[in-house]
């Protein structure tokens, strides 16, 4: 009997060793959740590429799930991937924290991440959460002098002397206006007097709606226009080949995306104000396998994070006259510095945000 004790207790313990040998060595299991559809070539897209750089490099195993824009759809998606079998699930946009904030709690051992927005920390039992802003103000702080220097170019053709740029947002809420506010800075900081012909589409998903909103622009007299409008952006850079104007993209690198299958949308897209969805799930699954990734709290990433900033590809280098160029290397340089300090919506009350987009209309 004794020697059968003792040998059902090594047993055990073999046993233990090689389970915790295979939990060791399991992958990481991470489910995205895409509030929405993947294809808008632009801030979905980013995230889902994150998503996947870390399945190749950091050896995860990664799921991606597409929840469409329905939004009675998005609480139960994330009940349901809750609720499997994933150590980490990773979602987006202010349209999911309401429901993050219900179903993390109950969920302790389950770790979130929620990137372009906050939970509210002061609800409590949320330090299974970690969020992710954006500083996206300080990017289009670069888009917006950038489009100031552009649309009184001489060395562009197709440009005209008045001092007027675009702005096409997808909704009139926050994070959109927080481009905005950075854009309007970043115009006015390379001329006082520049303009802003301001569209909200009322949707991120009608590339239709936004076209005819931004050819009423350049029929207007803008060289360029920016787009922060998702999928429905798409209809800018329509646009603005129809019209022989210039645009601006958003997210991802989107005159690369067109380089093949349409050159001329990609040449008149000039840069792209890039929200590096993709580097900051990236580096957040890289932190978390480091044990370093600060659940319970929010982090704010910026130009120095290398979380935005503008596009510097063929195009822009071709077709951005030098001086403009070098104009936006010094300005980097001066924000994350600190020497510049970009404003941001966050915290803007309406009346202030209203005084500022009236100050640059036509």
């Amino acid at each position: 009997m004794k020697k059968l004790f003792i040998f059902t207790l090594v047993l055990i313990f073999v046993v233990s060793l090689f389970g915790m040998a295979y939990a060791k060595d399991k992958p990481l299991r991470v489910i995205l959740l895409i509030n929405g559809t993947l294809g808008d070539k632009s801030f979905f897209d980013s995230a889902a590429r994150g998503v996947k750089r870390a399945e190749k490099e950091l050896g995860i195993e990664a799921k991606i799930v597409e929840l469409g824009y329905d939004p009675s759809t998005f609480k139960p998606g994330l009940e349901d991937a809750a609720d499997s079998d994933y150590d980490i699930v990773i979602c987006g946009t202010w349209q999911m924290q309401e429901a993050l904030q219900e179903i993390a709690p109950e969920y302790p051992d389950k770790k979130f991440i929620i990137f372009d927005t906050s939970v509210d920390y002061k609800q409590g039992d949320l330090d299974n959460v970690y969020s992710i802003l954006y500083k996206q103000n300080e990017g289009s702080f670069l888009a917006g002098a950038l489009a100031a220097m552009v649309t009184t170019s001489k060395e562009l053709p197709d440009t005209n002397p008045q001092k007027l740029i675009g702005f096409l947002g997808g909704m009139d809420i926050p994070v959109i206006n927080d481009f905005l506010v950075g854009y309007i800075e970043g115009a006015r900081y390379i001329d006082k007097d520049m303009k802003v012909l301001i569209s909200y589409a009322g949707s991120f998903s009608d590339p239709a709606k936004g076209k005819e909103l931004v050819l009423a622009q350049y029929r207007q007299g803008a060289d360029i226009s920016f787009n922060v409008a998702g999928e429905t952006g798409l209809g800018l850079l329509d646009a603005a080949k129809e019209a022989k104007k210039y645009a601006i993209g958003v997210d991802s690198d989107q005159a690369m995306l067109f380089k093949d299958s349409d050159p001329e949308k990609a040449r008149r897209t000039l840069t792209s104000m890039l929200k590096r969805v993709d580097n900051s799930l990236y580096r957040a699954l890289y932190y978390h396998l480091q044990g370093k990734l600060p659940y319970g709290k929010a982090e704010a990433l910026g130009l120095a994070e290398q979380a935005v900033g503008l596009a510097k590809n063929e195009f822009y280098r071709k077709y951005v006259p030098k001086d403009i160029q070098a104009q936006i290397a010094l300005l980097e340089e001066k924000i994350i510095s600190g020497k510049i300090k970009v404003d941001t919506a966050f915290g803007m009350g309406q009346k202030e945000l209203s005084k500022l987009r009236n100050s640059v209309k036509p």
